[in-house]
């Protein structure tokens, strides 16, 4: 059983930078693939990065490539998500998900997933 919580949203202009963290509850975590995803109003999660158990690999969806990383830290039960370069169409609820899965863009691959955290974008 893992038990995953956000933080780090908040308000920012575009071309601001936020980092988002997860935290997980639970010995296994680091042996979680953790994704990253997030829901526009009326619209179902899309999927933005996944990083494997052991960070060998990481997946990010094409609108985030170069501006988004992800990175796990185990000894925390951590994974966070550095957004930069943010744009009014990242604004949406962040919520981060972990599964047995390495990695993967699937959101019903995912077991366990947080309450969401809000990323408010100004123009």
């Amino acid at each position: 059983q893992v038990t995953l919580k956000e933080s780090g949203g908040g308000l920012v202009q575009a071309g601001e930078s936020l980092r988002l963290s997860c935290v997980g509850t639970g010995r296994t975590f680091e042996t979680y693939g953790v994704g990253w995803f997030r829901q526009f109003p009326g619209k179902e999660p899309e999927f933005v990065a996944a990083i494997s158990w052991g960070a060998f690999k990481t997946l990010y969806a094409d609108s985030v490539k170069g501006r988004f990383t992800i990175s796990r830290e185990d000894a925390k039960n951590t994974v966070y998500l550095q957004m930069s370069s943010l744009r009014p169409e990242d604004m949406a609820v962040y919520y981060c998900a972990a599964g047995p899965s390495p990695y993967n863009d699937s959101p019903q691959k995912y077991d366990y997933w947080g309450q969401g955290t809000q990323v408010t974008v100004s123009s």
